[in-house]
């Protein structure tokens, strides 16, 4: 009979031992109830339990990565831009991430979806397409607030991925975009124009006031002619040329 019941006792040790040890990870903690009650989190390593009576839920401290359904949302100028986004959130506090909310990733995620379109529906196009990273901020501020202390959840980074533009205001942008680039270019080559005239006046201004920096001009020009053509080329002084110029003019 005593061989029987050490028989039986060590099958029902066998059965319950693997309910009774827990191993959590490193990177989790385990939250025990004990008929239904919060005793406590456990730490990583090997745990044991009261099977039937305990019960730990393990839950995962590394960040998690959820990327949010593309969102349609229609900003403060009445644009209706598609919006795709990535939450990156973990749990810093394993109790109230178990006992708070039923399903933290859940929730997370729809107070992410909820918050992104609440904060870009209050933006300007031009504010969400240059001004992201401030968008991103703010949306990461307003979950960690939302999230933080009731759930035990925070979240680490929001990060707008992309966003798409209706076919009509792509080609409107593209045009204003060509228009602008044509407008810096007649006004760089009108600046361009104008400082050409402007040292032609110079130019001219000096040569009047300095005949003699003509005849130099007349000079140099010969040179380069001669360096260009095969040509022999007899130079006239600029007194004569201005003799001929005046006979011609008298004839």
């Amino acid at each position: 009979m005593e061989t029987w019941l050490i028989v039986l006792i060590a099958v029902v040790v066998l059965v319950l031992l693997p309910l009774a040890v827990k191993i959590v990870k490193q990177y989790e903690r385990g939250v025990m109830l004990r008929f239904g009650r919060l005793v406590g989190v456990r730490n990583p390593g090997f745990n044991l339990i009261i099977p039937f009576v305990d019960r730990m839920t393990k839950v995962s401290l590394r960040i998690v990565t959820t990327v949010l359904e593309p969102q349609e949302v229609i900003t403060r100028d009445n644009v209706t831009v598609r919006v795709d986004a990535v939450v990156y959130f973990k749990v810093i506090e394993p109790a109230k991430a178990i006992i708070n909310v039923e399903n933290y990733r859940d929730a997370i995620i729809q107070l992410a979806l909820t918050t992104l379109r609440s904060v870009l529906g209050q933006s300007d196009l031009d504010e969400l397409l240059a001004h992201r990273d401030e968008i991103n901020l703010r949306l990461q501020q307003i979950i960690d607030k939302e999230s933080e202390e009731p759930w035990g959840v925070t979240a680490t980074l929001v990060e707008v991925k992309d966003v798409l533009l209706p076919e009509g205001m792509q080609r409107a942008m593209a045009r204003q975009a060509e228009s602008e680039r044509e407008k810096r270019a007649k006004i760089i080559h009108a600046e361009g124009e104008q400082a050409a005239a402007s040292t032609l006046a110079e130019a001219a201004r000096i040569i009047n006031a300095q005949p003699a920096a003509l005849q130099l001009r007349y000079l140099q020009t010969l040179v380069e002619m001669s360096g260009e053509r095969n040509s022999t080329i007899i130079p006239l002084p600029v007194d004569i040329l201005n003799i001929l110029s005046n006979v011609s003019k008298g004839g």
